[in-house]
């Protein structure tokens, strides 16, 4: 393997003692306090009801893109009725969920509605038995709830093909993860002078240098970025998602990554695309809620209408976006029911004002909401 000419940056003699140009970050640093008013009291308005769905949107998409990140895909609507469970907003029937799932959930939920409370060796450890219930990490059995001891040779991200891998990163040593470990949670849990946003940026920087454990580091770094975030925010409520925003960004992530651990302590470029990525994460929450509000509206306007259970449940997957173009064939796949039931129940719904025909051309007849008047 290549290891390439840069030392690690917790080989530098300054290592842990973060650089950065605050003068720098100050604007990215109002721009992302802004925008978190600007959703807050967007949500100060609409009610309790609509937070929770505006909260459950945000935590499925974090659970389900932290995973994507590490290659796993998770089902989302398990993962939306594992959310919705726990924090008792009603979403109608439930879907069953498996451990694993449960499992990340508890993760992502205890970072965030536990934020105020310490950051101890033990909750770290009860993190990632919560990510591996099974002891294993894919077929591979892996030390769980405990520190790795790199029995099988130094911890390295490693990319590439067997025989000609390449060395993105190498963790420090085990046996120095105890001390290790042991500042990085003294500064999570002490008043350490860092502006609140930055905190979170350098939290999340630390935890993935350390790489502390076998596997789950990076959901685990997410989850302590987030927890920082929560406390900066004042709020323990969740309403965007920067883990989904990282997954979108992915390449960049890495890249950032990679280039931040092999230089000095100045990190000033890291938090500045942490500070960015955050200012994206909380535009796509802002559409997010106008989705919320729109799927809000959109009910409220139909509700003395009477449908069938085939045509709500059509309606809702319009409402949370249908993935291409809805004919009547489709209709009838998704609902279980003959093409000619499938016809009825639009041509009511046409009839009605809730469908329009789509304008967009093509081989089938497509249909589309019309939105309720404002």
């Amino acid at each position: 393997m290549k290891r390439g000419d840069c030392d690690y940056i917790w080989q530098a003699d300054d290592w842990p003692h973060w650089r950065f140009d605050l003068a720098a970050l100050a604007t990215p640093m109002a721009e992302v306090s802004r925008a978190q008013g600007v959703l807050l009291g967007r949500l100060a308005d609409v009610g309790m009801a609509l937070r929770d769905q505006a909260s459950l949107a945000a935590l499925t998409e974090d659970v389900v893109k932290t995973s994507e990140i590490e290659g796993e895909r998770l089902d989302l609507e398990s993962v939306r009725s594992s959310i919705a469970r726990r924090l008792g907003v009603e979403i109608g029937a439930l879907r069953p969920v498996d451990r694993h799932i449960e499992g990340v959930v508890e993760l992502v939920l205890d970072a965030t509605a536990n934020c105020h409370a310490p950051v101890t060796r033990e909750r770290l450890f009860g993190w990632h038995a919560a990510l591996f219930p099974t002891g294993y990490a894919g077929l591979a059995r892996i030390k769980v709830g405990g520190w790795r001891d790199d029995a099988s040779g130094p911890m390295q991200v490693v990319s590439g093909p067997i025989g000609r891998q390449r060395v993105h990163f190498e963790a420090p040593p085990a046996d120095r993860l105890e001390a290790e470990t042991r500042c990085f949670l003294d500064w999570v849990n002490r008043a350490s002078g860092e502006p609140a946003l930055l905190k979170a940026g350098l939290g999340h920087l630390w935890f993935v240098t350390l790489h502390p454990f076998e596997d789950g580091n990076g959901r685990i770094a997410r989850a302590i970025g987030d927890l920082l975030l929560a406390r900066a925010d004042g709020s323990p409520q969740r309403f965007y998602s920067l883990s989904a925003q990282i997954q979108r960004e992915r390449r960049a992530y890495y890249d950032i990554l990679e280039r931040t651990q092999k230089r000095s302590m100045d990190v000033t470029e890291w938090l500045a695309w942490f500070l960015g990525t955050l200012h994206r994460a909380l535009g796509e929450a802002q559409a997010a809620l106008d989705t919320v509000l729109a799927r809000a509206r959109f009910w409220q306007h139909w509700a003395a209408t009477a449908l069938n259970d085939r045509q709500v449940k059509l309606l809702g997957r319009l409402l949370d976006g249908f993935d291409g173009k809805l004919t009547s064939s489709k209709w009838a796949a998704i609902a279980k029911c003959s093409p000619d039931t499938a016809l009825r129940d639009i041509n009511d719904l046409l009839a009605r004002g809730v469908l329009r025909k789509s304008s967009a051309g093509g081989r089938s007849t497509a249909y589309e909401l019309n939105d309720p008047p404002q």
